[in-house]
């Protein structure tokens, strides 16, 4: 289960007293001599190939023992997404572990991730919530065939949430577990909205991922590798390797929130799609300019979904298509017809609200309210709980409880 203390206290002792490490010199690098290596059918699509994003002629192919600024060598794959891959190595001038994050070429989210990073550390701060965020420790371009690939360095972070809750009955966290996993994001919004000025805007579990408390993980990652390569494809010079897991903790750290290659910075407003479908705000979904309020819309949402045995919002129409139309039905089903301003001088609610700002009825509006949904609690803790969705779940941005805000709830700090 978390070992989670007093946030404040416990990560500042932590960051602030960890012993110096002595001097020594580099280490040096692994050779590797594999030899019963699986490798895998060509002609099949395999890990990042199988993500829609994914572009071959943008991919860098990295290899395992391979040595990036002449210090950190790949050890083995921790995973993929939908712009990058990560990778687990071996820091031969610190002699410790760090995660590489490698874009794809001339990426915009890695530009955009980096453009982060680099603003965070501007903030000279001793805000809690700094220490829950993911940072970068080193930053690198590599060349590739046909242009720059943008690396990030991190420490490496275990499990994601999305794993962790799967550990659990029916994939649900326990209540006291939900409130601190909550508590940690608040925080982390808290010193992105207010110090450093971001909006993170892709909160979802995949990006959201626990600390390693037990370091011996990642030598044990390491000599898994070594014993049992990883199964591989391999067309022409090109490596796409099978992504390793660590062992099971007994123990797992903090959430951490991750991932800021959505991430917006240097304006009061925004316009554009952001957010993973189903959590988009009422603003995204109308077309309007936005700010960090979507975050917490967002936090609502995922605080449901973790907790509670089905979605708060499924956002797709009869063919499992996402769908914009039953999404804000079923927006309009928990919290009535939005806000006449809101419609105003909005061409595009045009398609889903007539002038006096009623529903034309382009899809059906579900019958359930917010507290027929809950089906968890009871008593006090119900009404507590739908009490702090209510703080997040409004139509105007405005009218969303803050981050700061949202830490003081009575329900986060009830028993």
């Amino acid at each position: 289960m978390f070992r989670l203390g007093g946030l404040r206290g416990r990560l500042l002792a932590r960051s602030l007293f960890k012993p110096p490490t002595l001097q020594r010199p580099p280490s040096p690098m692994r050779r590797s001599t594999q030899s019963n290596i699986q490798l895998l059918d060509s002609n099949e699509k395999f890990e990042e190939e199988t993500h829609p994003g994914y572009r071959e002629e943008r991919a860098y192919s990295v290899k395992i023992g391979e040595v990036f600024q002449s210090r950190y060598q790949v050890i083995g794959k921790l995973g993929f997404g939908g712009y990058s891959t990560a990778w687990l190595c071996k820091d031969l001038t610190n002699h410790t572990y760090v995660a590489l994050k490698v874009f794809g070429r001339d990426s915009a989210e890695g530009k955009r991730e980096m453009a982060a990073y680099n603003r965070i550390n501007e903030v000279k701060t001793s805000h809690a919530g700094a220490l829950v965020v993911r940072t970068a420790l080193d930053s690198f371009q590599i060349d590739g065939a046909k242009g720059n690939h943008q690396v990030i360095v991190h420490r490496p972070l275990g499990e994601r949430l999305y794993d962790f809750r799967h550990r659990f009955t029916d994939g649900l966290l326990p209540g006291q577990a939900v409130k601190l996993v909550i508590m940690y994001l608040l925080y982390s919004l808290d010193y992105l909205h207010t110090e450093a000025g971001i909006v993170h805007t892709d909160i979802q579990e995949n990006n959201i991922m626990l600390g390693i408390e037990d370091e011996s993980l990642l030598s044990e990652f390491e000599e898994a590798e070594k014993s049992n390569p990883s199964p591989r494809k391999v067309v022409g010079d090109r490596v796409i390797y099978a992504s390793r897991e660590f062992k099971r903790a007994k123990e797992v750290g903090q959430p951490v929130l991750c991932d800021l290659c959505q991430a917006r910075y240097g304006s009061a407003r925004y316009d554009g799609d952001i957010q993973p479908y189903r959590y988009r705000a009422p603003e995204i979904l109308l077309r309007t300019t936005w700010d960090e309020k979507v975050d917490i819309w967002n936090l609502a949402v995922l605080t449901w979904d973790i907790f509670q045995p089905t979605l708060l919002f499924y956002a797709k129409d009869l063919n499992k298509e996402d769908s914009s139309v039953h999404h804000i039905a079923e927006v309009i089903a928990l919290l009535g017809l939005p806000p006449r301003e809101i419609l105003q001088n909005n061409d595009y609610a045009k398609e889903f609200f007539d002038p006096e700002g009623n529903w034309k009825g382009a899809g059906p509006i579900p019958s359930m309210t917010l507290e027929q949904r809950e089906e968890m609690l009871q008593g006090e803790s119900k009404q507590l709980f739908l009490a702090f969705m209510r703080k997040m779940l409004q139509w105007r941005p405005e009218d969303r409880s803050s981050a700061r805000e949202l830490l003081e709830d009575e329900w986060l700090h009830s028993l």
